[in-house]
């Protein structure tokens, strides 16, 4: 062993004393607010957290004092069984989100039927931050967690950073979504929209991520491969931004260090434009930046062809962060906010039309001399498709920023037909193929289970979307109308309990569509479960090459140009 690997294992095998050392600390905090918890709901978090943080210093503990002989973190092989645990993770909040959402659609549709006065936390207004936090943070953010982690390792030929970090960044990530989900069905909240989560749980979120960042940056800056991939970029601004968004939009006080509420230091309209700031690039980076960087990876991977324009993604990358960054004003029209802010919103809202579909292009026209997998292969069709509706509700947002059209579309169905357009069609989408190239991938079999079961998922989700979004914008068009609706003595022509009436047929079409896509879901994650057990055609590779003996192919990497 030369003295640099001997360095390397004695750096790695000091991060377990390391995550060691964090999580004993944070336990003893959350033994002391559990002890003093000045309400039940932080006795009830931090309980939460003893168990949680506790069972991960137990496991931790005893693994550790399983390796004699044995380097856990051998710098010679990519650390792809975290990458496992995170494909799993996605899998099991994305069905949990999901079945949510559908138990709330229900809830909309016929509240008289689901509505259960006796159990509070099956409320609709404690359901409905779950199934957001669940399909955004949980899902999406393990699907992006999986990835990056996925995606760095192979991109610069050479094992995740840091030892025992990435897995604290994997299972701190799980244990802030069990917090906040927990104190959402507790009804601790700090009423924030895609920022329910109340002080602790964000300090807590906020290490993890800090160490997520290191990690990812000590992965970029032990890179073997010379050139940094465009798809790092994309994840790297993901994480720095929504860094600074949280920490920025969270700034509270607690009105006691071991109460569970805390006290907003903005106050007013500087609340809600800097709640609407990182609402709206919580979107931009986090759903999107995020999203696109797995965009710039699989398709190229999956359908083993160049990137279109190695340049445009470049240029795609800085406008689109330049730009995005100044979009959030636009969910304010017609309030407090000064109207040049309302405008400056509004106007970078339609800018972001120029990088949204320069990188739309640059994705779908990667397809070039490889069209026909279109036809042959559904998980490169349902990555496409996730390309469509990112160009479409790129198209749809910067159009509902215009003042004229947001006067009619804003707090109406039409939002929620646009929200979910993009994230069923885009998010949903694309995460789906990712994990359909990964499962076979790291479990070394040839192919999926079964792919007709994707050609199932795709068409039974497809339906899904296309009843949501439809439903919804005939529900919101709609309300819009009736809402601004003038009778000849100048009174509003329809009260607002005959507007929700009106949207009824609209609820059960989108609850079905939300069924549909449940369905798919369910259908993908059995599938993925099959191919990992070497099921079906998901037969063992014959030959398992060395990961380091070369780089990634450089067909399918390489920029055209």
């Amino acid at each position: 062993m030369t003295t640099n690997q001997l360095s390397v294992r004695t750096g790695n095998n000091s991060s377990i004393i390391g995550v060691s050392a964090v999580l004993g600390i944070f336990l003893l905090f959350a033994l002391l607010m559990m002890a003093f918890a000045k309400d039940a709901g932080m006795g009830t978090q931090a309980l939460t957290f003893l168990v949680l943080g506790g069972g991960l210093f137990i496991g931790i503990g005893m693994w550790a004092g399983s390796l004699i002989d044995r380097d856990p973190f051998d710098e010679s092989r990519y650390e792809d069984t975290l990458v496992k645990f995170g494909v799993a993770a996605s899998m099991f909040w994305g069905l949990a989100g999901l079945l949510v959402g559908v138990i709330i659609a229900l809830q909309l549709t016929w509240p008289s039927v689901f509505y259960f006065p006796e159990f509070g936390w099956t409320n609709f207004g404690r359901l409905r931050p779950l199934h957001t936090s669940a399909v955004i943070f949980a899902f999406g953010g393990n699907v992006l967690l999986a990835t990056s982690f996925y995606v760095v390792q192979r991109t610069c030929r050479t094992r995740l950073a840091g030892g025992m970090w990435p897995w604290f960044v994997f299972w701190g990530y799980q244990i802030f979504i069990f917090l906040a989900a927990t104190g959402y069905l507790l009804g601790i909240t700090q009423s924030k929209e895609y920022a329910e989560p109340e002080w602790y749980v964000d300090l807590w979120l906020t290490l993890v991520w800090v160490v997520y960042l290191l990690v990812f940056l000590g992965t970029l800056w032990k890179r073997k491969e010379p050139h940094i991939y465009v798809a790092n970029w994309f994840y790297l601004s993901f994480i720095v931004t929504i860094a600074m968004l949280h920490i920025v939009n969270n700034l509270s006080i607690p009105v006691s260090l071991t109460g569970s509420k805390s006290v907003q230091v903005f106050a007013g309209v500087q609340d809600a434009m800097t709640q609407w700031w990182y609402g709206h690039n919580a979107v931009g980076f986090f759903l999107t930046t995020g999203f696109l960087a797995i965009m710039y990876y699989f398709i190229p991977k999956r359908v083993n062809r160049p990137v279109y324009s190695y340049r445009l993604s470049i240029v795609h990358f800085w406008s689109l962060i330049f730009i995005y960054i100044w979009a959030g004003p636009h969910h304010l029209h017609y309030t407090a906010l000064p109207q040049w802010a309302q405008t400056l919103g509004m106007t970078f809202s339609i800018m972001l039309w120029m990088p949204s579909w320069g990188g739309m292009i640059n994705g779908v026209m990667t397809l070039s001399g490889a069209w026909d997998k279109l036809r042959t292969d559904p998980v490169v069709r349902m990555m496409v498709v996730s390309l469509a509706f990112y160009g479409m509700s790129t198209f749809e947002g910067p159009l509902m920023s215009v003042r004229a059209v947001n006067s009619l579309s804003h707090y109406t169905e039409w939002g929620i037909g646009h929200v979910h357009s993009g994230a069923l069609g885009w998010v949903g989408y694309i995460s789906f193929g990712a994990l359909y190239c990964l499962v076979p991938w790291l479990y070394k079999r040839k192919g999926l289970f079964s792919k007709s079961l994707v050609e199932w998922h795709f068409w039974i989700s497809t339906i899904g979307i296309i009843f949501y979004m439809v439903s919804m914008w005939f529900a919101g068009i709609m309300e819009g109308l009736m809402w601004r609706a003038y009778n000849e003595y100048g009174f509003l022509e329809y009260s607002f309990v005959e507007t929700v009436e009106a949207k009824h047929i609209s609820y059960i079409i989108r609850m079905l569509g939300g069924l549909l896509y449940f369905s798919g879901a369910a259908i993908m994650a059995y599938n993925l479960i099959r191919t990992a057990l070497g099921h079906g055609e998901a037969t063992e590779l014959e030959t398992a090459t060395d990961p380091y003996a070369k780089p990634e192919p450089r067909a399918a990497l390489a920029p055209a140009e």
